[in-house]
């Protein structure tokens, strides 16, 4: 009796990312039949000038433009996915020494006897980690590490697994040069990874230490008696290990060093203005230097970038297939038609309002579409030009999108990050929601606020 419906469930489909983006794809072609073509004059810059749209001859797309999207949408994609590779390969021969997991786990022996302190040293670690490379699927390998070490002093499940998810998600939702987010999301703005930086700094200050407070408070509740010991098996941090942080961290200092526009801030500061190609130079040759510090064998290093480049060659994908949407826009002239009507819509409209329509529509879309790298390149090559006419800079849309895609990654049941880490604490979805709906209701005030500040103030944002 239960055959029928075990068939029935392995036959239900669940729409991925991929699915999503090529149904996207197929009712972009379809409406290249529907919706009038136009196109607008242009600045030297390549932006729209306001007031210019003219209608312009249909060039309707079809079954061979839908089959060409993903091939076109890697050409013109190609530097960001590339990006992508080499960051993918650099954190793959970081993780191949252990070195992460080494250092975390030596803050936690350091902190035994002092388990309290743990709580603010490791959300500000996780934070970093991912404030600059978007540090979020990495973390599945610490809740079996800390869970059973916060347990053991006297917390629960829960306090570990916020100790994890909030530190990272609240760095990932601040990301000042995030590759994944701001860094994919920039590059199709037209603008610099490092503008707006202020604005996301200013936010990840003010953000991050009101998360560690939410923890502290809930873990104040729950400890118990405290334990002799918390009894953490973790490997030693090696001098090999060492070297290998400290060289980690001095490429993510490069990275954020090289795309400040220093000179637009008005600092007297020397301005490398690096892009993609020199940012994925910078992460190949750290991968190798990394290895070669670490006294890994040129195989062993070989493999270990391969790893790496290959388990995010599926966010390359995803960038290709979204920006395949963005081509069969373009080619079949519906683009600018859809910009024509979104600077009817918002014309007269107060720039405040404009971000924050722009920042609850990415709110929508990060439910539909859970991938940043995904949302980033599907939906930023239309919103950034459309908020020119409302007089918002390409890097408030960033910091707009990627806010948004932040908060609901830090809730919503689609993420395997949050259900894996429940599941591994034993920790119902519903008491999740309890703890930690009150403070994305507080991280939404502030963020909204955030953005209105990056209104009046655009020299920050």
């Amino acid at each position: 009796m239960n055959a029928i419906p075990e068939r029935r469930q392995r036959r239900k489909w669940n729409l991925s990312a991929y699915s999503i983006l090529f149904w996207i794809i197929v009712l972009i072609a379809v409406l290249t039949w529907i919706i009038p073509a136009g196109e607008y004059d242009l600045h030297p810059d390549g932006s729209p000038i306001a007031g210019s749209y003219h209608r312009v001859p249909a060039n309707e797309q079809g079954l061979g433009a839908i089959a060409l999207a993903l091939v076109r949408g890697f050409y013109d994609a190609i530097e960001i996915a590339l990006f992508i590779l080499m960051v993918g390969g650099f954190l793959g021969v970081v993780m191949q020494t252990g070195a992460i997991d080494a250092g975390v786990g030596h803050i936690v022996r350091r902190m035994e006897g002092h388990e309290a302190r743990m709580i603010p040293v490791l959300m500000l670690l996780f934070g970093l980690g991912g404030t600059t490379f978007g540090m979020w699927e990495e973390t599945m390998g610490f809740y079996p590490l800390l869970i059973p070490v916060f347990i053991a002093a006297g917390y629960d499940a829960l306090t570990a697994i916020a100790v994890i998810i909030l530190g990272a998600g609240t760095g990932t939702l601040c990301s000042t040069v995030n590759p994944f987010a701001t860094g994919i999301a920039s590059g199709f703005a037209g603008v610099s990874m490092g503008q707006g930086i202020i604005l996301r700094l200013l936010m990840l200050a003010l953000l991050l230490p009101i998360a560690i407070l939410w923890v502290l408070r809930y873990a104040k509740k729950i400890r118990q008696a405290p334990t002799a010991s918390a009894g953490v098996e973790a490997p030693a941090l090696t001098r090999a290990q060492k070297t290998t942080l400290w060289c980690f961290a001095l490429t993510f200092l490069v990275m954020i060093y090289s795309v400040i526009p220093f000179d637009e801030l008005g600092l007297p500061i020397p301005t490398l203005g690096w892009y993609f190609p020199e940012l994925a130079a910078l992460f190949l040759v750290a991968g190798v230097v990394i290895g070669f510090l670490a006294k890994m064998r040129e195989q062993q290093v070989y493999d270990a970038f391969l790893k790496g480049a290959g388990d995010l060659l599926g966010v390359a994908f995803i960038i290709a297939l979204s920006r395949g949407i963005t081509t069969v826009m373009n080619d079949g002239k519906i683009t600018d038609t859809i910009l024509y009507w979104g600077e009817k819509g918002l014309r007269g409209a107060h720039a405040a309002v404009f971000v924050l329509l722009i920042f609850g529509l990415y709110l929508a879309l990060s439910f539909v579409i859970p991938s940043s790298s995904g949302l980033a390149t599907l939906s930023v090559p239309v919103l950034a030009p459309l908020g020119a006419f409302a007089g918002i800079s390409g890097s408030l849309i960033v910091t707009a999108f990627q806010t948004a895609s932040g908060l609901v990654n830090l809730l919503t049941p689609t993420s395997a990050v949050i259900m894996g880490a429940l599941a591994l604490g034993h920790v119902p979805y519903a008491r999740w929601l309890r703890f930690a709906g009150g403070l994305l209701a507080v991280f939404l005030l502030l963020t909204v606020g955030a953005l209105l500040l990056g209104v009046a103030l655009p020299g920050i944002a």
